[in-house]
């Protein structure tokens, strides 16, 4: 039986509720197609929760991982990491936050943090909120008694690495291969803290949550600027307050699509020797260039770099042109290990070689949704860098990049109309983006249902949409886009 194309038959009705996207034992997604599935699974309702055949793995921890987790810790809670010096972090962390005993085992080759059931919590927050997870193609061969094909490994791992190197216009060695993009955020933040113990970062913009999480519960806390318009003059405050050990920015940030004025900042962080760690997961190193400001940078593989939603995989790239970068990258190669699960690479070096072709689809299908949905009646508002911080954002543009192809909308009386909006929305509906086909999510309840009122404060609107336009072609994608609209507002 032939997998289901979501390019031409998305996952979006309420019997596709639990489907994995795509169609594949490894998705890293997985349908919620009505407002009232993400409730659900926010709340954990079992009518929900028990149709998830997979989930985003950060997050709902895949059946094969648990089965190996079962395995080499019997009765009790347990998560397996790539290595020894993770799984004592992970354990270290667990004492520190649930005040309970933790133990590391060896299994079938991949490292098993065991605790009891008042540290399970904490357990499955370190592997949410660091990354640094055992995937679901390693947990198989773990299960199945396999070895890592070493030489195929070390060729994609090779093909990958000299493939970022082009793209970030620096040398293969200055890329280190993570497990994941929050893997590679992680990394950052314990190299920056090692440099700088005791003291506090500060995140520009409003983040992703885990970026801004890593910060707050693995450091001595961070400070959060979610007003990029004039936020040179409030990091000038804290530079003069406090001595920082970072600064991390999103270019653009994560939903609300804005970017901070780097032209303006990296002056300000130069005077004050605090390094800049970028993150470019939404519009990717095709279309921006950080080289003259970051100091490190941090991407997700998962989302455009592979597209086909069924590999994790990240990247820290030391930039050659920090004043940092000998001590940087020194700190970075110590503590480095190569745990991107070699099947993992393999998907990502082969389906990364039309990563630029594919980009420039993205880009131009990105664009065109955009302005059509800025057009609408219906549309309240649209996010997306073209619009959101624009000068900002074409200072970094390099001159054949776009906008990329993620974007955030918000329907006029988004109270009402916004969950029949989403519902009548014919593209796949679940987490992630970067897809080959396009995704949607209600962002702001996907990721912060628990604080959904803080979410606001911070100008994030509550039933604002997500959408990661895909390769589609655009007017099909715009008619659907259109009827839901229709349909909804």
């Amino acid at each position: 039986m032939s997998r289901r194309d979501l390019l031409t038959e998305p996952a979006w009705q309420g019997a596709d509720l639990g489907a994995p996207l795509p169609d594949s034992p490894h998705a890293v997604s997985v349908a919620l197609p009505r407002w009232q599935d993400v409730v659900g699974y926010e709340e954990k309702k079992p009518e929900v929760i028990s149709k998830l055949a997979l989930g985003y793995p950060r997050f709902v921890i895949h059946p094969q991982v648990q089965e190996l987790a079962k395995q080499i810790g019997p009765g009790y809670s347990c998560l397996p990491f790539p290595s020894l010096t993770v799984a004592k972090i992970a354990a270290a962390y667990v004492r520190h936050a649930a005040k309970t005993s933790t133990n590391v085992v060896l299994g079938k080759g991949v490292f098993g943090v065991v605790t009891d059931a008042s540290g399970a919590q904490a357990l499955k927050d370190f592997w949410q909120h660091a990354g640094w997870i055992v995937s679901s193609r390693r947990a198989q061969a773990a299960l199945e008694g396999r070895r890592e094909n070493t030489d195929e490994a070390v060729e994609a791992r090779k093909e990958l690495t000299q493939r970022l190197a082009g793209l970030y216009d620096c040398a293969p060695d200055d890329v280190l291969l993570t497990p994941t993009g929050m893997a590679a955020q992680f990394a950052a933040f314990r190299i920056l803290l090692d440099r700088c113990p005791e003291q506090r970062t500060v995140q520009l913009g409003f983040p992703y949550v885990d970026t801004l999480k890593i910060q707050q519960k693995f450091g001595v806390g961070a400070h959060l600027v979610t007003q990029l318009e004039d936020c040179e003059q409030q990091l000038a405050k804290i530079l003069s307050a406090e001595p920082l050990a970072a600064v991390f920015a999103e270019l653009p940030g994560n939903p609300l699509l804005g970017c901070a004025d780097l032209n303006k900042l990296t002056p300000l962080l130069r005077q004050y020797g605090v390094p800049l760690v970028a993150d470019d997961v939404i519009a990717t190193p095709f279309n921006l260039n950080l080289g003259p400001h970051a100091d490190l940078i941090t991407t997700s593989l998962t989302k455009y770099i592979v597209g086909s939603c069924d590999a994790m995989g990240g990247a820290l790239i030391c930039n050659p042109r920090s004043p940092y970068y000998a001590e940087l990258k020194a700190a970075a190669r110590a503590q480095h290990e190569d745990l991107l699960w070699g099947e993992d690479a393999v998907i990502h070096a082969t389906r990364s070689r039309d990563f630029v072709d594919r980009m420039k689809r993205h880009n131009a299908n990105g664009l065109f949704i955009a302005e059509k949905l800025r057009a609408h009646p219906s549309v309240a508002k649209v996010w997306y860098p073209k619009w959101e911080n624009a000068e900002a954002y074409e200072t970094i543009r390099r001159p054949e990049g776009g906008y990329g192809a993620l974007l955030s909308f918000l329907t006029k009386s988004d109270a009402t109309t916004a969950p029949r909006v989403f519902d009548a929305l014919q593209v796949s509906k679940g987490p992630s983006f970067g897809t080959l086909f396009s995704l949607a999510s209600p962002f702001t309840l996907l990721a912060h249902y628990h604080e959904l009122d803080w979410a606001e404060s911070c100008g994030v609107p509550r039933n604002l949409i997500r959408l990661g336009v895909g390769l589609e072609d655009p007017n099909d994608l715009w008619a659907r886009i259109d009827l839901a609209l229709k349909t909804g507002g």
